[in-house]
This record gives structure tokens, C-alpha cells and sequence, in this order.
């Protein structure tokens, strides 16, 4: 039997990473699908287990030899996206798949794997809580946290198309409620 798909899309700086890493703690059948990505990595984010960090060549070679489910150029020169590998290896092991992607590659996924997968959009409770949340990261410059602000403004009207969505101004209820959806889910 192949499993499901849980595939969850934001802006930067919304929460989906720290509501992914509570679902995968929660005891439910999920493992969590890598990234590629062509950018460097940022604090302590490791190699093979937050992202498979890869120079922007080799991400095109993998591009040109099919080895991605999909990716997206989301930035001039910094690539994401997801290695046809990860979820075979994932359903192998009989758990489900868990997605962070960006919100044009949750969406990309979905058009590939409607029937067997979900889409959730983590929302902030505001552009301008976003914004504080990645100024209070300090991990980016000014004129990247612009981009990022400029790009989550453009993301955000994306939410309609996914199958649910969560504002996290509270990140324990957003937690909560990401687990009973999925919990759901999975079960049916």
C-alpha cells in the first residue's frame, strides 16, 4: 500500500517548520521529506537532515538527469525542491510523507499526487508579525528580509488553493490543530 502525503506551504517565517517538527514528535506514522537546496545552509542546519544542500550546478544536473519530483528556482540562482527518491524510501518503511516546501512546490505536489496527499498553508497573523519574526531570527540582512516580506505578500495569495489553512498566532493551538487534521487524514 503506498501512503499519503502531507505537504505543508508558507511564507518564511510563518511557523511551518516548527509546527512540522511537533507533528513528526507526535508519535504518528510521518517522516519527513528532505529538501534539496542550492543555498548555504543557515545557523545549524546540518546536511542530510534539514536540507541536502547542493551547489547550483549539481542541482541542475539533477534537474537535466529527472531525479526531482519537482523543484522551483525561487530566488536568481537558489533552487528548491524534492529528490524522487525520498518518498519511495519513506513509503518503503510504511510511514507517510511530510512535506515543508515552498508554496509553488506544495502546489506542484498536489497537481502530482491529488488523490493521496494533503495541502496545508501555515499563515502569520499578519505581515507585519511575519516581518518581526524573521528580524528577530537574525539571520538575514536588511534587503533580505525585504525580499522575504515582498515574496510572503505574493505567497500569501496562494492559501485559497491549498485544502486547509492554519494562522499561527498561537503556536500551540496551531499545533494542535495541524495534528488533528492530520490525524484525520491519515486514518481515512
Amino acid at each position: 500500500m503506498a501512503g499519503k502525503l502531507i505537504i505543508f506551504s508558507a511564507p518564511s517565517g510563518a511557523g511551518k517548520t516548527t509546527i512540522v517538527k511537533s507533528l513528526l514528535q507526535s508519535g504518528l506514522p510521518l517522516e519527513f521529506s528532505i529538501s534539496a537546496t542550492s543555498r548555504s545552509p543557515r545557523g545549524t542546519e546540518v546536511h542530510g537532515k534539514d536540507y541536502y544542500f547542493l551547489t547550483s550546478d549539481d542541482f541542475r544536473k539533477r534537474i537535466q538527469n529527472d531525479e526531482l519530483i519537482e523543484w522551483q528556482e525561487v530566488y536568481p540562482g537558489s533552487f528548491y525542491g524534492t529528490l524522487k527518491s525520498e518518498i519511495q524510501r519513506i513509503w518503503d518503511k510504511g510511514n507517510h510523507v511530510v512535506f515543508d516546501v515552498d508554496v509553488l512546490g506544495g502546489l506542484n505536489l498536489k497537481k502530482m499526487f491529488t488523490q493521496e496527499s494533503l495541502t496545508l498553508f501555515i499563515m502569520p497573523p499578519s505581515v507585519q508579525e511575519l516581518e518581526n519574526r524573521l528580524r528577530n531570527r537574525n539571520t538575514d540582512s536588511d534587503s533580505i528580509i525585504k525580499q522575504r516580506v515582498e515574496k510572503a505578500i505574493y505567497e500569501l495569495g496562494f492559501a485559497g488553493k491549498f485544502d486547509r489553512r492554519i494562522v499561527n498566532d498561537d503556536l500551540v493551538k496551531a499545533q494542535q490543530e495541524a495534528f488533528q487534521i492530520v490525524s484525520e487524514f491519515i486514518l481515512n
